[in-house]
């Protein structure tokens, strides 16, 4: 397969999960979480959408690029492997925080989250720095989003 079709796949792949949390947890948005008190720096909402569409489509063309690498080994499976639990943990988030309203809960995912977003990129960027690079932008989300999920569950509890 080439590295764009590989590419396509993925970042398709990809926003089609990412996006199925915010699909289903989309009516507590305009009722539980307008109702919290917010921390300090909150985006607005219509932020979120264009950010994750973005972050999203950054990490299939970041997982694309380490599938296309031709090496094969440890390496690439401990890789992949990461990659994957980052990913679940990124999907368990949404439904923890909007849907169950779990915010305490979803404060630890999203730490366990930062945490393995950076150990992604510790592990693909010996296979390429490009892909390790192409995740920097959705740690740094990441990490203000976890700013901002402490300070929901430290006003509102």
């Amino acid at each position: 397969m080439k590295l764009w079709q590989k590419i396509l796949l993925c970042v398709v792949a990809v926003e089609l999960l990412g996006s199925l949390g915010g699909l289903l947890t989309a009516s507590s948005i305009k009722d539980w979480y307008d109702s919290l008190t917010k921390p300090p720096g909150t985006p607005p909402n219509w932020l979120f959408g264009p950010v994750w569409t973005i972050l999203y489509a950054m990490m299939g063309i970041s997982f694309a690029l380490v599938w296309h690498h031709d090496e094969k080994g440890a390496l690439k499976r401990k890789a992949y492997v990461i990659f994957a639990v980052q990913f679940l943990l990124n999907l368990a988030w949404t439904p923890l925080f909007f849907g169950a309203h779990l915010i305490g809960t979803a404060l630890i995912v999203i730490s366990l989250l930062l945490a393995s977003i950076f150990l992604t990129i510790r592990r693909f960027r010996p296979i390429d720095r490009t892909a390790s690079l192409l995740l920097v932008p959705y740690f740094l989300w990441v990490g203000y989003a976890t700013y901002l999920n402490a300070g929901y569950w430290l006003l509102n509890r």
